[in-house]
């Protein structure tokens, strides 16, 4: 017999006992019952309260749980077995595929694109008109035993009219390391800033926001290893620090074989009832810079545009929230997310044209912010607004003019110089995801990103997953 019924067994008892002592005294008797009936109400909301405090403990630990489980799965890969135990190799490895394209068109020609007063480089320009293949991932996961997990993706994406096959990440954690240390070592996308880390498919938005074009490249990643710790505190707290080679936009060509760039970063979030969630961030990227190539306005041949050499200090801050009613995202759910970039650069900027080289002494202070809000209205259908906006105040002197006969055609030409622009954006976007697995997103641009012209971008997006695909991060 339980607790409860025990009391109740007692409170009756009771109950019999004191009706035959009293049963000569009417008004007593009734005293008695209504004591006794108080009590028994008394125990059973007791006993009630107890239960209910059991069940949503209960409940409350399962989710706990499920969510841990998936979190291990998704970060080290890791299986367990019925009794809790490491299982090595149990999805060795997690094959998936994941295809994009798209469908755009443009009332500005996109091989003109540019960014007054910043140097395009990387894959910071516009996607090809027309139809055309975005990017295929293929992914290939596992934890190749209880000391190491490994990723690699290796994407094809359409460059003019050449696909290129380009191994985007290839790397490996340490599972073995303690007291809440991670690490990663090999090529992966640096955790600064919040977007920076998610794949393209992951995306809320068909394009990079301006301000990623302008300061990463679009993305940023490198050859390099990463090292990591998070609190073991309730609140979210995690930092990190990666050194690179240097090798990608924005840093140049590396003379060393790791440190031209170094990267760190601090994270924080949190839950806010079981509806709210937030994260922010700040972080910085110091690059030695040697040789960073992008085209200017003048594209006439594969030599043409400038090349910069020096140091470059980026530093970010991020923030996003998160709203699900009752914390189920499956029906409604709302994502605001803003990050603002500041960047310091100082060096020498070459500018090439033809058969002429000039050399500019160049001191430069960039900044640029984006905000986007992102709402599911419904089951399936989510609709989305952001706004760009990017600015810079770059000192450009020329040293010498190199064949070139007007010094201030030459900074014009450089890219460097903002012409008293500052270079900014609408967007507007709609999808539809039929199932976990597919996505089709249409989305609209007003970008006045170059001067006295304004280009109506509209693109259609496809986005396909096949095979095994671990959740995304927050």
């Amino acid at each position: 017999m339980n607790v409860f019924g025990a009391n109740v067994f007692t409170l009756c008892l009771g109950m019999s006992l004191t009706n035959s002592i009293h049963a000569a005294d009417p008004g007593r008797e009734l005293e008695d019952i209504r004591q006794q009936m108080e009590a028994l109400r008394k125990a059973y909301e007791s006993q009630l309260k107890a239960l209910e405090e059991r069940l949503q403990k209960a409940e409350l630990q399962a989710i706990e749980n499920s969510a841990i489980l998936a979190e291990n799965q998704q970060i080290s890969g890791k299986a367990t077995n019925a009794s809790g135990g490491f299982v090595s190799n149990a999805f060795n490895p997690a094959i998936s595929l994941v295809l994009q394209g798209s469908v755009n068109s443009y009332s500005q020609n996109p091989d003109d694109y540019a960014l007054p007063g910043f140097q395009i480089g990387g894959e910071a320009g516009l996607a090809a008109e027309g139809l055309t293949l975005d990017e295929t991932e293929l992914t290939a996961s596992a934890s190749v035993d209880q000391w190491f997990y490994a990723e690699t993706t290796v994407a094809l994406h359409d460059d003019n009219d050449d696909t290129d096959i380009d191994v985007e990440e290839a790397y490996a954690d340490p599972l073995m390391l303690p007291a809440g240390l991670g690490g990663r070592f090999g090529r992966f996308y640096s955790d600064v800033g919040y977007l920076n880390r998610f794949h393209t498919h992951a995306w809320d938005f068909h394009d990079a926001p301006l301000a990623y074009r302008a300061f990463l490249g679009k993305q940023y990643r490198d050859d390099g290893v990463r090292v990591n710790w998070t609190a073991p505190t309730d609140m979210y707290v995690m930092f990190g620090a990666e050194t690179y080679a240097g090798n990608q936009f924005p840093a140049g060509e590396s003379e060393s074989v790791i440190g031209d760039v170094q990267t760190a970063f601090l994270k924080l979030g949190g839950d806010i009832g079981i509806s709210h969630a937030w994260q922010a961030g700040v972080s910085a990227l110091v690059a030695d810079v040697n040789d960073r190539e992008g085209g200017g306005h003048s594209h006439g041949s594969d030599a043409d545009g400038s090349s910069f050499t020096g140091d470059s200090d980026l530093y970010i801050a991020d923030v996003v929230y998160q709203w699900a009613p009752g914390g189920n995202p499956g029906l409604r759910n709302l994502k605001l997310q803003a990050e603002y970039f500041y960047r310091e650069e100082d060096g020498d900027i070459t500018f090439t044209e033809g058969a002429n080289t000039a050399l500019m002494d160049y001191d430069g202070e960039q900044k640029g912010w984006y905000a986007q809000a992102v709402y599911q209205f419904m089951p399936h259908w989510r609709v989305g607004v952001r706004y760009d906006w990017l600015d810079a105040d770059n000192d450009l002197t020329v040293v010498n003019i190199g064949g070139f006969t007007d010094p201030e055609e030459v900074v014009d030409e450089s890219g460097f110089d903002s012409e008293g622009h500052d270079p900014k954006r609408w967007s507007i976007m709609a999808d539809w995801s039929p199932s976990e697995f597919s996505r089709i997103r249409a989305q609209y641009n007003r970008d006045e990103s170059r001067p006295d012209k304004t280009d109506n971008q509209w693109s259609l997006q496809y986005i396909m997953s096949l095979g095994a695909h671990g959740a995304h991060e927050f």
